[in-house]
């Protein structure tokens, strides 16, 4: 039970990450940030393999880059704007 809450937890972080690295708004809030964390954690582990720290099972680093490829690539199909 406690592991898909850290990894809930982690998804979040790295989705709010990855929206301030990317100065890009997520829609849904923390919802968004979530979803967000951990598509890119599997995005980014897909295609850049696990290395580096890990935290609730999810490489760090790949998983930060993949989440912020999904911004940029979600953010310009539905156009949204940077955060002001």
């Amino acid at each position: 039970m406690l592991g898909w809450l850290w990894s809930l937890i982690v998804g979040g972080v790295i989705g709010a990450l990855a929206g301030a690295l990317t100065s890009r708004d997520i829609p849904a809030g923390i919802f968004g940030n979530i979803i967000a964390g951990l598509v890119g954690a599997w995005i980014g582990q897909s295609l850049l393999g696990s290395w580096g720290p890990s935290l609730a099972g999810m490489a760090l680093v790949p998983s930060i880059l993949g989440a912020v490829i999904l911004v940029l690539i979600v953010s310009a199909i539905f156009g949204m704007r940077k955060k002001h």
